[in-house]
Parts: C-alpha cells; structure tokens; sequence
C-alpha cells in the first residue's frame, strides 16, 4: 500500500480538506457501476488503537486481514470520533445523531431502542438486518431480523447471550464464536435472495484482555517496543491530565496483569490457562522490580495480551474475508472495519480511552468495495463515527433522514472528496467522576489545531498538530497563537450551535451538575 504521511500532507495543504470534486453525496443511489443492491458487513471491535493496526504503520504487530481491506479499499486517516466512550459511541453510529441528541452519553445507561436507527430505516427498505457481538446498550436490539448479543460487556469465554430476546449460553473463545454465529447466519440463516446489512461486532479488544487458546504465549521473549511518551508527566498540560485515574504505573490491577486467577473457564481452559502464566508469573515475583523497571514489566505483561486479543481478531476478520471470496459474495459487498474509538497503549503511561487527545479520538476507519473504492485509496478527510448511518443508508440507494447530523462519506469512498466537507470536528466527553476520573471537556479540531475547554476546571488546552503532534505541551495563553485561539473559539461556538448543544457546559445533558469529589486532588 502506498504509504502517506498525514503530518507531511497538512504541512504541505494546512486545512484543505483531501479531494476537488463537490457533490452532495447524502442522497445518492446505488451504483450505476452493478444493478444489484449491495451488501455490507460491518466488523466492529472495542477498544482498537489504530497504533495496534500495520496498515497505520504500527511498529508493534501485524495485523495480515485488516491490512487486506485497507490494500483493497481505503484507510482512512482522521475519523474522529464525537464521545470516546463505548456505548455512546455505538449510539451515535445507531442514529447519526450526537450524543446529547440520541440520548446515550456514557455507559451505564440505557438506549432508547424505540428511536429511528439506520438498521430500522434499511428493514424498511428491503434489506435484512443481522447482529452478532457486543451491542453494549442496555436495551434490546431492534432494527433487526435476527440478532444474538452479548450481555452487558460479556466475558472473553464461554459467553452467555441473547438470540432474538431468548437466553443461550455457549462454551468457547468469544472472538471465535462471534465470528462463528456471523458464518452460520450468511450460510444457513439469511434469504439469498434479497441484500443485507450484517454487523459482526466483536468484544476484543477490552479490558481485561483475555487472549484467546492458541495465543496465550505469542509473543513470550519478544521486548514489544515502548511509546516515547510512556513516562510523560503531563507538566505540558492542565489540572485535568494530573487527576486521571488510568495510568499503566498505578491503576492496572492484578486481574488485568493475571497475577490473579481469571473467573468463568472451564477446568480445560484453566490448565491451559495456567500452564502458559505460571511459569511467567514466577519469573516476575522472584524478579522483584521496583521504580521504571516495573512500569515497563507491566506495559509489557499488558500490551501482550492486548496484541494476542488483537490477533484472535485478525485471524477471525479473515475467516470473514475468505467466506466471501468463496461463496461470490465479495464482488458485491462492501467490507468496513473500525473500532468505537482509539485507545492508550503506553502514551502518556495510559491505558483506557476517553480522551479528546488523538490517540482515543482516533478511530480506525478501512473499508472496501471491489469495483467502487480503488484499491490502495487514502484519505486526510475529517469523518466520523457521526457519519456512518448517512453513509450506510447512501450505499444502498436510500435517502438518510434530515435530522441525521452526520453525512455521507460515499463520495470520498469513491475519491470525490466534496470541497464543502467539514474543515472542523466537534467533540464533547461527559462520564465524571467514573470511570477513571477524566474530567468533562468539549472542543474542536481542525487538520492543524486543537482546542479543549474543561468547564469544570475553567481551563483550555490549545496544541499545534503540525509542532506538537503527541500534545506533550499546551500553547494556549502564548502570544503566536492568539488569532488562532479566537479563530477557534468562534468555530467551537459555530459547531455548539450546528449540532444543537445544550448551553449549559456545566451540567450533563440530562441537566444534573457534575458532582465535584471531595477528594479531588489540586
């Protein structure tokens, strides 16, 4: 694949969005190119860095299946997305709505099922619905012709789900069997006569990162290289990066390091569990690490088994990939891969997401479509999670409802970038204090720039992308960049307006104020 340079590019075009060609893109038909509706398989994981893919350059493992969509297809470089949470974000792609509109805006809550998702709209429109995986809304599916989802998070083995409202329980790796119900419905289950949306969304690669069998001891004598930011301070930045509560060094427990026996597997599983940890587990006590030592032993023993989750996930996207090729369903079906946000991976000494800082706000993005995308495409474009139901529903030919606050990306799928796609990104996070204590801030970015408002602590963060692309150090405050703070601020308010956000920054959508603990540290 032709490799690009994404500072490189903004360098050279600043904020120029990729592309010339304007087109609407938000209501087209089919493609003239095949007089067949497509189809689409939609794989979706939990928590996968775009720094844990090769097709974006990863220098710590290969990803062979995910790399092949992205080769055939395209990669898309900024798809940003709105709330760097899980099930907000698998809300947003729900409705093309934000956050504060669709009403799901940090876990723990529960979907409104009752409202217009872009399943239901392509139901309605002939096409069969299918679900398989983490949904991860609390609420029942519903859009769908046949669905089977975990409960709640669910286990990385022997997960029990819900098939179409009824209880079932397997016995297995959950990566593997997702993959599986995904097979079984394309063989056995759909009408071959008529197109499908399929969303085969997978658990991995979460927390606590259980790998699967034949994965346990990959990677045993390998020395996975560190971020150059896993022993940041944070002395570049404000209050809020100093409170957080997610931190490789302090805040990994002994279940997420499996220095502690791991719950819900089989006597089989367990032995082999246990054959591949015990021996590794004694090294470590007998080693007796203290200081840096230790914080590198835990980034290792961590970001292993996160790359083993991600390489049951590979194998398995290929399992995909490969029953498409054989059965002739690959030339008429369009192939997309992303996770529901970023994720930490050692920078800045973190784990977890949340963050409006690009490592979580960085979603990856591939997709393909023989015939349509040219292979080896790639884009700098500004999408989002928010535009993924107006895209769904435009690869199929139907109209995307206008209260959808997203757009169509089909035209910059076909390398038709519109010269009126978004030059700026909106972005608001509210979950405080739990999980991880990552304060509530809101702001906007651009191909250049950033600009984070906290209003609970009163304070902005401004970093220059192109300068300082791992945000080490705000410069909000200096003097060079005071007409791009007041350029930024004005955007930010333009964007609050557009999507309809509440007022009020120091309250949660639902108009509750932020709780302030007592134990908050200065």
């Amino acid at each position: 694949m032709r490799k690009m340079d994404r500072l490189h590019f903004m360098r050279q075009l600043g904020a120029l969005a990729f592309g010339a060609i304007a087109t609407n893109g938000l209501t087209g038909p089919a493609p003239a190119a095949d007089p067949k509706r497509p189809n689409i398989l939609f794989i979706f994981t939990d928590d996968h860095g775009r720094q844990a893919i090769s097709a974006y350059g990863s220098k710590i493992n290969k990803t062979p299946n995910i790399d092949r969509i992205a080769q055939e297809g395209m990669l898309f470089n900024n798809c940003l997305v709105t709330n760097a949470i899980c099930g907000p974000s698998r809300a947003v792609i729900q409705t093309g709505k934000h956050s504060h509109i669709n009403g799901f805006w940090k876990n723990g809550q529960q979907f409104d099922n009752t409202q217009q998702t872009f399943p239901k709209i392509l139901r309605e429109n002939g096409y069969q619905t299918a679900m398989f995986g983490k949904w991860h809304l609390a609420a029942l599916p519903t859009g769908f012709d046949h669905y089977e989802v975990l409960i709640g998070q669910g286990p990385y083995y022997n997960p029990p789900m819900i098939r179409n409202g009824e209880r079932v329980k397997h016995t297995g790796y959950t990566t593997d069997i997702i993959t599986d119900l995904t097979l079984d419905w394309l063989e056995h289950k759909r009408d071959k006569n008529k197109p499908f949306v399929l969303m085969s969304q997978h658990k991995a690669p979460h927390r606590n990162w259980q790998p699967g069998p034949k994965y346990l001891n990959k990677y045993d004598g390998e020395t996975i290289p560190e971020p150059d930011t896993l022993f940041d301070d944070w002395s570049g930045r404000g209050a809020a990066a100093k409170e957080q509560t997610m931190t490789i060094e302090h805040h990994l427990n002994a279940h997420d390091l499996k220095l502690s026996k791991q719950g819900g597997l089989t006597e089989e599983q367990l032995e082999i569990w246990d054959k591949a940890y015990a021996a590794k587990n004694k090294a470590f006590e007998e080693a007796n690490l203290e200081g840096d030592d230790l914080i590198r032993w835990k980034y290792q023993r961590y970001v292993k088994d996160y790359l083993r989750c991600v390489d049951s996930v590979d194998e398995n996207i290929g399992r995909l990939l490969q029953y498409l090729d054989d059965t002739g369903l690959a030339e008429n079906t369009v192939v997309i891969y992303s996770s529901d946000q970023g994720w930490y991976l050692g920078e800045h000494g973190w784990y977890d997401k949340r963050w409006m800082y690009e490592e979580s706000l960085q979603m990856p993005l591939v997709a393909r479509w023989p015939g349509v995308i040219k292979p080896e495409l790639q884009t700098d474009a500004l999408v989002s999670n928010l535009d993924f139901a107006p895209t769904f529903l435009d690869i199929c030919g139907v109209k995307a409802p206008g209260d959808m606050q997203g757009k169509s990306m089909l035209p910059i799928l076909k390398g038709q970038t519109p010269k009126d796609w978004r030059k700026s990104f909106f972005y608001q996070y509210w979950e405080y204090p739990d999980s991880h204590r990552v304060h509530p801030h809101y702001g906007v970015r651009t191909q250049t720039h950033k600009l984070i408002y906290y209003p609970l602590l009163k304070e902005w963060e401004l970093f220059d992308l192109i300068e300082d692309p791992d945000e080490l150090k705000s410069v909000y405050g200096d003097p060079a960049y005071c007409k791009i703070t007041a350029d930024l601020k004005q955007e930010l308010e333009r964007l609050k307006k557009q999507y309809q956000v509440p007022e009020r920054d120091d309250v949660y959508p639902d108009g509750r104020a932020f709780p302030i603990p007592k134990d908050r540290k200065a």
